[in-house]
């Protein structure tokens, strides 16, 4: 049977980020997306204004019509992105619990901040929960600035040696999730991904590459995240997935530039979808 995956994220209207680009590439790789929203947004929050309706108070009713149509024991995974209060963390942990199968697999991006700074709604109360979702992942996909947050190591722009990611990471397995990927680790020229994977054997760990291409933008992280989470189902080796979200993050942010697409608006996977392997 098909695949299933529950994604747990906010809705932008405008300004392709979270559930727009989760949605279309976790199903163009064959995978039923089933979405659970957190909040919906008119565009992303990047633009000068926005209308954000907060979904958190319909989130346990969602649930739970969900329990009544029999879905507990539907999915083969869970992929969460931000989650901007306490109580949504609350839900979240919750329903991982109840959905979850023996083998469900749980992916978590915990979207926190950027460039060393978090999110204005990120407490540390906020900061402590999300490390307890964290705990039920499989996967996590953090940057830099979320790594060392969860890591509770301190910041740094550049300068990372392999020895310290490998500490980060594993610090961060050691919470809970066998596999990680440190993300957006610049390096001069380059963008790097920290891979780790805790195995029977001890840990594996490496360090993937691409060049860089153009300034940041919104979506790339969801990009990324969509493609883990659907190659995760796939059973695609951890490490290859990593390196084919890191090829086509950079496929769009190329595209984005050729076609002149501003950075609020995302990167235009539609237009290189078609590069993307489905294994």
């Amino acid at each position: 049977m098909q695949k299933k995956i529950a994604v747990i994220n906010d809705i932008a209207g405008y300004g392709r980020c979270a559930m727009t680009v989760l949605l279309p590439i976790i199903s163009y790789m064959g995978v039923q997306a089933c979405p659970l929203p957190t909040s919906i947004f008119s565009s992303n929050t990047a633009f000068p204004d926005f209308y954000m309706d907060d979904y958190t108070d319909r989130m346990e009713k969602y649930i739970e019509s969900w329990k009544k149509i029999g879905l507990q024991n539907q999915f083969d995974g869970i992929a969460t992105g931000y989650l901007g209060s306490v109580r949504q963390i609350e839900i979240v942990r919750r329903f991982v619990k109840e959905f979850s199968r023996e083998e469900t697999l749980v992916i978590v991006d915990p979207v926190m901040g950027d460039h060393g700074r978090l999110y204005s709604a990120y407490t540390v109360e906020l900061c402590t929960e999300l490390r307890k979702l964290v705990a039920l992942a499989d996967i996590i996909t953090p940057n830099l600035t979320e790594g060392c947050h969860l890591a509770d190591i301190p910041y740094k722009e550049k300068g990372w040696k392999k020895k310290e990611l490998f500490t980060m990471a594993a610090q961060l397995s050691e919470m809970g999730p066998s596999h990680v990927v440190i993300t957006g680790i610049p390096q001069g020229e380059y963008i790097a991904n920290y891979v780790y994977v805790k195995t029977e054997s001890g840990p594996a760990a490496r360090l993937i590459r691409v060049h860089r291409a153009g300034e940041e933008r919104c979506s790339t992280g969801d990009v990324f995240s969509a493609i883990i989470a659907a190659d995760a189902l796939n059973d695609v080796p951890f490490d290859r997935s990593v390196r084919k979200a890191s090829r086509f993050v950079k496929q769009c942010i190329e595209k984005a530039l050729e076609l002149g697409t501003p950075p609020a608006e995302g990167v235009p996977y539609e237009a290189v979808l078609h590069r993307l392997k489905r294994g």
